[in-house]
């Protein structure tokens, strides 16, 4: 009896469209449709290579050519159990970390992850994406959603490198495949121990993989053999053959040393058998090679070892081949021209013979050519040459520069072909060719060029030449001509007219100030072009603007120059006469008068007087207008200016007569002095002639009481600095002046003490470099004047003196080509000093100069001389390590001490790292006994200088030593000293310059180490003790902050102690700055509230809230039955409407949830008198809207359609009432109603799971959140 399914027609339908119309026969009456079975319906998509597929099968409805497609997305399912889960709070699933957790790492990912929950509240995880998005996704869940454990594996050092694989590539193929996190300890640590971190089924995974591995490298083995090189190539055989097949039939790896490498080990490695069978084969050969061979020496020159040899050693091999005879070769930079063969007696002879054979199969010929020649010989581009090289490919040709010789290296035959071709191309060119040479003055190298190279391009082309220019580099003014030999005379005689004529011109240098150039050449070069076309003949070059150069250069014959140089002259003459400026300063309310209305007056003045004005903007607070132009112009521009301001005010304008001289020291630094007279003066206007004018008026302009108050003052100022403003001039040589100042300034000093005069040397810019000024009252500046006069009297009269200096010291005084003679001059006043020469073992020494100077120099080279007899080697040893620290950046701090304390200090050489880890560490920087400290070469530094200074260099390269120091620091408190991913400890190494060492978490030690100078180590001690206080003050506030109450409060209220979004408790919780925590929805003490903190704070939280719960108890509730169609209309959208009415009437009112047994229950609770008064208003509410209900039911029975499979509607209802259901698509034998199965329950939570909504929220009701 067959079992059918029943399915609806539009499923049928649509699933039948693309079958083939099948013809349907047999027994079955007419009127009754033909019922297919559930493989006829649903033909199964062809699987590939079925056990029990047949040839003559027929293909299925699907079609028999369906190209498998490998899927780029794939899905995993993983489960965590409930005790391994990290989060554990089912009340919030979907919603709570779980849910973010997964968002974040869909985020980082992109593959797409699905939660949900099995019965025994494990998790359940579905990832889908692609392959790599899906393993990173794993194993991230597995790190955030599960707790971690962790576990160790031992197995052999020398195994963890085939677990970390190439580049690594195998340690993260491991772990991203195991969803585990595995750290393998550094090559210089001594454990074996592989820690595994991660979940407990991907630590055996994990643990499982790496013990294989290591049982797989167990099997391997490593042989060494220590052969003779010599039989090496015996081992190796020819082209390494031998040593392949070795490997092939053994299954070892063999690894021989080439032969440039002085090593005779060979190294097998392999599984154990496949190496010892390997071992036993090769000493077999060596013990076989070394029992029958026998050598013999030959003598063969150096320079045909080479050929011995062959590219590569192929020619080394293939006598090997040839005779089983090993050559061995002399290496090619030792001076031995000696060859060993190795062989069986009896082969030796062959192989010899193949040995002269190949070293007398090459030849070296030399073929002579002048130098000139080399490159026609070699043609353009290579093409002569490149025809023999492409005959003969075997003839190596070779050219040295400078040097006449062509050199032939190839085959005998092909050689001597090469060698008559090329004496036949020499011959061709010695009789074609010629060649000149001429010397010209460098300078004229680049104009003989060109610009760009056009002069000597023309040349060369003009006349079928070649010309070589040597380049600046080279210091040379020869000039070489080659070619035909008429073309080179002709080149010759144009390239010396050029020079002749170049020798005949002349360079001229205008100064023209920068600022005019730009002028000189006008726009677009238009007025520099309109000069180059009247002096066709001169070049005129002005400098580049960025160099800032007022040099203009004119070159070209004599008179042209001459012309164009007064032409120009004439034009910068008149720029100067119109570039004349200067400032008249008026008052700026003024302005706007001098203007004119539309601008009149300032264009009259401008047009009349041929200037131009310039007046400062509106928001400027400058007075000063400028005038430019001819300097009569602009002086005729200021007066009319001038008389506008004097009409419009009472403007008095004064003239003081004070001496040039004292301009300056009245005007002050910046105009300071004279600032604060006009600022004093209500802002009166002092004008001073302009430097070098040699005018002594000083005009003063404003309101004339101000005016003579400023007068007052300036001429008071000016009789002061004319008391002490005397002036005294005094002429000595430059090199006195030096002298006069003194070492230090000290005999310039002593005068400026003894008199209180100033003295003023020149500046190095200064014109007059003679001229010394005294500057001071007048008897303190002649005094100072005859104390300078008697030095530099003194210094006029030249003696000359002798001294004694040790020959050992004289070396000192003129090295770095005489850097000591020429301070001492310099500082002496130019006192010649003379050292005997080298050799002459004279110890007298001759100075000649003034004899104050010579004096003043005698006693400083004995100063010297004492320097270097007192000088001392100090050595102090310091481990090597500190080297680089005591340095510091770019050897700075050296190069401080070396200059306070003018000594030489000299590091050692730098040992290799190796012998430096075998020495013993040190904890601190400084040299102690107790350190077990033993100097080594590469430890001891060297202070060279006087005793004394050696020692205080020294001290202060102890100084800089690092030592490190412990500081006592409680193990709970180091992760806050490190702070937010090591920002707290980062910020107080640099602001130490300390290196600050926290242990490792798991050691649990109390002690910080801090190392660094002794001085910064302090500092940072001091810091960190700071820190630690703060943290301790902070440790106790959160003892203080810890204080707890618990209270009972009956869970009806909790709702409105939150208040809506949490505005009531947040507003306490802000009030009292305490944390208030309500019962969780599963917590069995449903009433407990706790609140912490302070304890006054708590305290006050609790009675708000016993307040606010006594206002609570005073409300009532009421129950009130509206109809439930009228419920949507009186919350309103989005509980608008509802929650107006709970504003305005004070009260909460609470509709029935959906499937409530009373769905027109509805309780309002507040006051008494505010909840009789809400029912009243929900009641009216509820009679308007049931009219409206009752009128749209009403229409909606009459508009209705009819069912559409024969339910009644409408008018016509009752017609099709025999009509049931639809009798759907049946299907016959489906495999859910085969004998023992049964069709599922889609209704059932277990057999259809809902996997689903982990990470989507919930869907929130009109109400908002649920109050608990």
């Amino acid at each position: 009896m067959s079992s059918v399914a029943v399915l609806t027609p539009e499923s049928f339908a649509e699933h039948r469209s693309g079958l083939k119309d099948q013809e349907i026969t047999g027994c079955v009456p007419e009127d009754e449709a033909y019922i297919p079975t559930y493989l006829e319906a649903f033909p199964p998509l062809p699987e590939k290579g079925t056990p029990g597929e047949k040839a003559g099968e027929p293909p299925s409805a699907w079609g028999s050519k369906i190209r498998p497609i490998k899927a780029s997305v794939i899905t995993q399912v993983f489960h965590v159990p409930l005790e391994e889960r990290r989060y554990k709070d089912n009340s919030q699933f979907g919603e709570g970390e779980e849910a973010k957790v997964c968002l974040d790492i869909m985020q980082r990912t992109g593959a797409h992850i699905e939660l949900s929950l099995a019965k025994d509240q494990g998790l359940s995880i579905m990832v889908t994406g692609k392959v790599d998005s899906v393993m990173k996704a794993r194993k991230e869940i597995v790190a955030r959603l599960q707790t971690q454990a962790s576990a160790t594996v031992t197995i052999p050092k020398e195994h963890h490198r085939f677990v970390i694989g190439k580049n690594g590539e195998k340690l993260q193929e491991l772990e991203l495949k195991t969803a585990t996190k595995i750290a393998i300890p550094r090559p210089d640590d001594l454990s074996a121990n592989i820690r595994i971190t991660g979940t407990k089924e991907g630590i055996e995974k994990a643990r499982h993989e790496i013990l294989l591995i290591s049982a797989e490298q167990d099997k391997r083995a490593v042989e060494r053999l220590s052969l003779e090189k010599a039989f090496h190539p015996f081992i190796a055989g020819a082209h390494n053959r031998l040593v392949q097949e070795l490997s092939q039939d053994t299954g070892a790896r063999i690894s021989i040393p080439p032969s440039s490498l002085p090593k005779d080990e060979i190294v097998i490695t392999g599984e154990k058998e496949a190496v010892a069978l390997a071992v036993s084969r090769i000493r077999a050969i060596y013990e076989d090679k070394k029992r029958k061979t026998t050598t013999i020496s030959v003598e063969v020159k150096k320079s045909q070892h080479k050929y011995i040899i062959g590219p590569k050693g192929n020619t080394l091999q293939e006598i090997l081949e040839a005779t089983g005879v090993s050559v061995e070769m002399p290496p090619l930079d030792s001076s031995s021209e000696t060859i060993i063969l190795r062989g069986e007696p009896d082969k030796l002879g062959p192989a010899l013979t193949q040995v002269y054979a190949k070293a007398k199969s090459v030849m070296v010929v030399e073929v002579t050519a002048p130098a000139w020649l080399h490159r026609f010989i070699i043609g353009k581009k290579g093409q002569n040459i490149g025809r023999i090289t492409q005959q003969l490919p075997r003839v190596h040709i070779e050219f040295t520069d400078g040097e006449e010789r062509i050199s032939l290296e190839g085959p005998t035959e092909e050689v001597e072909q090469a060698q008559a071709q090329i004496q036949e191309i020499i011959k061709d060119l010695l009789v074609r060719m010629d060649y000149t040479e001429i010397n010209i003055d460098q300078r004229f190298h680049r104009h003989l060029i060109g610009k760009n190279g056009a002069n000597i391009n023309r040349i060369k082309e003009q006349y079928k030449v070649s010309v070589r220019i040597a380049q600046d580099s080279e210091r040379s003014g020869l000039v070489r001509i080659e070619g035909d030999p008429k073309g080179v005379q002709l080149a010759r005689r144009e390239l010396m007219e050029m020079v002749q004529r170049m020798e005949n011109e002349r360079t001229k240098d205008l100064i023209v100030e920068q600022k005019f150039h730009r002028t000189i050449i006008g726009q677009k070069g238009e007025k520099i072009k309109e000069v180059r076309d009247k002096f066709p003949e001169v070049i005129i070059n002005f400098p580049d603007p960025s160099q800032k150069s007022d040099i203009v250069q004119l070159r070209g014959p004599k008179n042209e120059v001459e012309k164009c140089a007064k032409f120009l002259q004439k034009i910068i003459a008149d720029l100067i006469e119109n570039s004349f400026s200067l400032s008249v300063p008026i008052f700026k309310q003024f302005h706007k008068n001098i203007i004119g209305k539309g601008g009149a007056n300032i264009k009259k003045i401008r047009e009349e007087t041929n200037t131009k004005i310039d007046l400062p903007t509106e928001n400027s607070n400058s007075e000063m207008i400028v005038i430019t132009g001819k300097k009569n112009n602009c002086e005729a521009a200021r007066d009319r200016i001038l008389a506008i301001q004097r009409e419009l005010a009472n403007i008095k304008e004064a003239e003081v007569t004070i001496p040039a001289k004292l301009h300056n020291s009245l005007i002050g630094s910046k105009g300071c002095l004279v600032r604060s007279i006009m600022e004093d003066c209500g802002g009166v206007h002092i004008h001073f002639p302009s430097a070098g004018s040699g005018s002594d008026k000083v005009t003063i302009r404003g309101p004339a009481g101000e005016v003579e108050k400023a007068k007052r003052q300036l001429l008071q100022l000016a009789e002061e600095k004319q008391v002490n403003n005397f002036t005294a001039e005094l002429q000595a040589k430059p090199e006195y002046h030096k002298f006069l100042i003194g070492r230090g300034g000290a005999n310039i000093r002593r005068v400026r003490d003894k008199t209180g005069a100033r003295i003023i040397f020149p500046s190095p810019d200064d014109t007059e470099q003679e001229l010394i000024t005294i500057v001071g009252k007048e008897e303190a500046v002649r005094q100072a004047q005859k104390e300078l006069e008697s030095l530099v009297k003194n210094l006029d009269d030249v003696v000359e003196d002798s001294m004694v200096v040790d020959v050992r010291h004289h070396r000192h005084f003129v090295c770095r080509r005489g850097q000591v003679l020429r301070e001492l001059a310099e500082e002496y006043g130019g006192v010649a000093v003379s050292f005997p020469r080298t050799g002459a073992n004279s110890q007298r020494v001759i100075l000649k100069g003034a004899k104050d100077c010579v004096e003043a120099a005698k006693k400083r080279i004995q100063e010297i001389i004492e320097d270097l007899e007192s000088q001392v080697t100090v050595e102090v040893a310091i481990p090597q390590r500190y080297h680089r620290a005591i340095m510091g950046p770019k050897g700075c701090r050296i190069q401080h001490i070396t200059r306070e304390h003018e000594v030489l200090i000299k590091f050692p050489e730098r040992e290799d790292s190796t012998a430096a880890q075998e020495a013993s560490p040190q904890e601190n920087g400084e040299v102690s006994p107790e350190a077990e400290f033993v100097p080594r070469k590469c430890d001891i530094i060297t202070i060279s200088g006087r005793t004394e200074k050696c020692e205080l260099a020294k001290a202060a390269l102890l100084a800089l030593v690092p030592i490190t120091e412990d500081v006592e620091v409680s193990y709970e408190l180091h992760r806050y000293i490190i702070g937010q991913k090591g920002s707290g400890i980062r910020k107080m190494m640099e602001e130490y310059e300390v290196n600050i060492w926290v242990p490792q978490p798991e050691k649990q030690l109390d002690v910080i180490k801090v190392t660094g100078l002794a001085a910064n180590v302090e500092r940072a001690k001091q810091g960190l003790l700071e820190r630690v206080k703060e943290l301790q003050a902070e440790q106790e506030d959160r003892a203080l902050r810890s204080f707890k109450v618990t209270m009972s409060v009956d869970p009806k209220f909790h709702p409105k102690i939150i208040g809506r979004k949490g505005a009531v408790i947040s507003q306490i919780r802000k009030d009292h700055d305490v944390s208030i925590q309500f019962p969780d929805k599963g917590d069995e003490q449903q009433d407990l509230i706790v609140i912490s903190g302070y304890e006054r704070n708590v305290e006050e939280a609790r009675q708000a809230i016993q307040q606010l719960v006594a206002e609570l108890q005073e409300m009532v509730s009421q129950d009130v039955h509206l109809d439930p169609r009228t419920h949507a209309r009186i919350i309103g959208a989005r509980g608008k409407a509802i929650r107006k009415l709970m504003e305005e009437f004070k009260v909460d009112i609470r509709f029935p949830q959906p499937g409530s047994d009373e769905p027109d229950k509805v309780t309002v609770t507040g006051l008494p008198e505010t909840v009789d008064s809400a029912i009243d208003h929900l009641l009216n509410l509820e009679e308007e809207y049931l009219l409206s209900v009752t009128e749209t039911e009403t229409l909606a029975a009459y508009m209705k359609p009819p069912s559409r499979y024969g339910g009644g509607g409408g008018a016509g209802g009752g017609d099709d009432s025999s009509g049931g259901p639809a009798k759907g698509f049946v299907v016959r034998d489906a495999p859910w109603n085969a004998s023992g199965n049964k069709a599922p329950d889609m209704s059932s939570a277990e057999d259809f799971p809902t996997f689903g909504t982990g990470v989507a929220p919930k869907q929130a009701s009109a109400w908002g959140p649920k109050k608990f």
